[in-house]
Formats: structure tokens, sequence, C-alpha cells
């Protein structure tokens, strides 16, 4: 592209509304996004980020989407992400793929196939190309809305309409769709095409059949895809043995889960967060929970630090073992962390506090919960409540 080219794209498809922009005079950045996260009212949430979406600086934060979006979902606000991103289409930065890929994704992540379907279908009118990326983004959404039948047809008739060849990409994204289907010889087959047609697997290709195969308990055939990996001159990496560890896990091979965890640490690659969690999962299967818990505790040492999956692991254990404070402990601490746990779980920990006659704990729990964004029907006290 020519510099006369450039500058004419710039001025045409990624220049913002002159007025919005410079009749405001915008508070710092940072200041904008702390508010909306503070903000706890969905419909001002809403009427800030659209009024936040007039600078053109906000509109380049792509986490604050995610947050936001995330947030609403989790409130099954839906009507409110599709008014959020609607709204951002005025702009011209919807002329960027980059810019409409991140609204396709979003919905996606959001559960909604039918407004990112909807979004992808737009982009000529809205002058945006659409190329093999687009087209990638929306294979992901069909794959985040679990609309895994969607995904074939898609796969199999767009490419030649919009006059482009699947990457790499796209065979990892059907690979995974069958993979989580269970349809693992359909995967295997996609596989084959893809070396057929000179695309060459990658180590996430392999790591998406080894999740896949063992995670349905079909260890042997994990194995299988494990040589034909190394066949590729591919060096498994952490993932590739995160997936060997979840399918000990689900095989009841706990030792073993220990003894490769131990390997690992010794001879790499170094074990996870991940790591981990299918170890603490192995030992609360087998009842072991105060190792899991002492695990738990170990892991800042070790230089990681607990994601949801530990929590989501740990705390039902602790629930039935009817160690409701301690449970309350990790529900602080994962909430403080800002990983959302199912609102199933902490209304397990609130009644369990209920039904020991310990109405504060649950009050501070739901308390803690509404402070983090939790709505008012997600936790509710149980009617038996003092």
């Amino acid at each position: 592209m020519s510099s006369l080219s450039r500058h004419l794209y710039r001025s045409f498809c990624t220049a913002t509304p002159a007025t919005p922009e410079t009749s405001v005079a915008w508070p710092p950045l940072n200041t904008i996004i702390s508010d909306l996260f503070n903000e706890r009212n969905f419909e001002t949430l809403v009427n800030k980020f659209k009024k936040s979406s007039e600078y053109h600086r906000f509109r380049c934060r792509h986490r604050i989407y995610e947050v936001t979006v995330r947030r609403l979902a989790l409130a099954k606000r839906f009507s409110c992400i599709e008014e959020i991103l609607e709204d951002q289409k005025k702009y011209n930065d919807i002329c960027s793929e980059g810019f409409a890929i991140r609204l396709i994704s979003l919905y996606g992540k959001s559960g909604m196939f039918n407004q990112a379907s909807q979004t992808f279908n737009q982009l000529p009118e809205l002058k945006c190309p659409r190329t093999v990326k687009s087209f990638n983004a929306l294979l992901s959404a069909c794959v985040d809305t679990k609309n895994y039948e969607k995904a074939e047809p898609l796969f199999r008739e767009l490419p030649s309409s919009l006059s482009i060849e699947p990457n790499l990409y796209s065979y990892n994204i059907m690979i995974r769709v069958y993979c989580e289907m269970g349809s693992l010889d359909s995967a295997i087959s996609v596989l084959d095409e893809m070396e057929k047609s000179g695309v060459s697997p990658s180590l996430i290709t392999f790591n998406f059949l080894l999740n896949g195969f063992y995670e349905k308990n079909r260890f042997s055939d994990g194995e299988a895809i494990w040589a034909r990996m190394e066949n590729n001159n591919l060096v498994p990496d952490i993932r590739s043995f995160n997936a060997k560890l979840r399918g000990l896990v689900l095989g009841g091979k706990t030792l073993e889960v220990v003894e490769l965890v131990k390997e690992l640490e010794t001879k790499g690659p170094k074990p996870d967060i991940h790591s981990f969690n299918a170890l603490i999962k192995g030992l609360c299967n087998d009842g072991d929970l105060e190792v899991a818990m002492r695990i738990h505790k170990e892991l800042n040492k070790k230089g990681l630090i607990p994601n949801r999956s530990t929590f989501q692991t740990l705390i039902p254990c602790l629930c039935e073992k009817g160690n409701f404070d301690l449970a309350l402990k990790l529900c602080k601490e994962s909430l403080n962390r800002r990983h959302f746990l199912h609102a199933e779980l902490l209304q397990t920990v609130v009644d369990g506090f209920v039904k020991k006659s310990k109405v504060d704990g649950a009050k501070k729990l739901m308390e803690l919960a509404r402070a983090k964004g939790y709505s008012e029907s997600s936790l509710k006290m149980p009617s038996d409540a003092e």
C-alpha cells in the first residue's frame, strides 16, 4: 500500500466522528474505566459505556469491552450487550476488520450466535472486508455458543462463496468443534484433510485432539495421537501434558498423576496452574481433601496463582465435608481475585451456613457477591434463615 493509500485509508476508514471527540473534555482514560468497573446499575453502565465509546482511545481498549460484556452475560442481560455492541457499528472503526472481529467474538462469548452471524453478514454494507480472519471469528462463535451443528455447513460452504482459503486456524477450529461434539473420528478426518491440503498441523492442532481423546477416556487412542504428534517433529508442551493429566484423573489413576507432576517439576516442561488443578481434582476425587488443600496453600510458593477452576474444585468438596468456614474463605479469595464462581456454588455455601445456623456467614458471602457484581436474583437467602 502506498503512502497516499495509507493516508486515504486512515482518513476515511479509521477516523472517528469529529464532534464527540473534539467537543468533549474527556477525563483520564483510567478514570473512565474505573468508573465503569464500579458501576452496579446495569442500565447506567450501558449508558456510560455508550457515552465513553465516543472517545477513540476508549474504543482501542479491548479489555474493558471483554470485562463489561462478561459481567452483563453473567447477569443474563443480553439486551444490554446487544445495545452496547450495536452502538459500536456507527463508528468508522467498523471499517477495520479487527474491530468487527471484536464484536463478532464478544457476541459469541456471550452465547449470542444469531447476533454474531448477523454482524458477519452486515460487514459488506458496513464497508468492512471479510477475509479468513472474520470467517474464523464466526466459526469460533459456533464453538463459544455450542452451535456445533452450524460450524460444518459454514466451513464447507462459505470459503468458496467468499473466495477465501481455510487456514490452519480454520482447521483447528473444526477439529475443536468435532472434539467437543465427541465426534473424534471426524476430527481425525479433518486432520487428514488439512495435511492433504498442504496445511501442516501445529501443536495446537494436536493439543485439541489430545484433549478430545483423553477427556473421552480413550487413553490408548490419546497415546496414538501423542505418537503422531511426535512423528510430526512437534515437542509436547505443558498443555499436552495437562491433557494427559486430565485423562489420568478421569481414569482414576491419581498415583500416576502425582508421579507425572513430580517428573514435570524436575524435567519439564514446568507444570502450571492447570497441572496442579488436575492433581487437586484427582486428590479430591479420592477423598484426599487435606492433601489437596495443602497443595493449594503451596501454589504461591511455586509462583502460581489459583484460578477459577481451582476454587470450583475445592469449594464443593469443602461443602460436602461441612467445612463452610473454609469454603467461605476460598469464596472470598476467589471473588477478590475477580474469579467469578458459579452462582449455584455460592448459593450452596450460603445454604450450608443457614443450615448450621450461621446466618452471619451467609450474609457476608452475599454482601461480597453483590459488591463483585452478582445480581440480586442470582443469590437468595433461604426462607428458613433467622
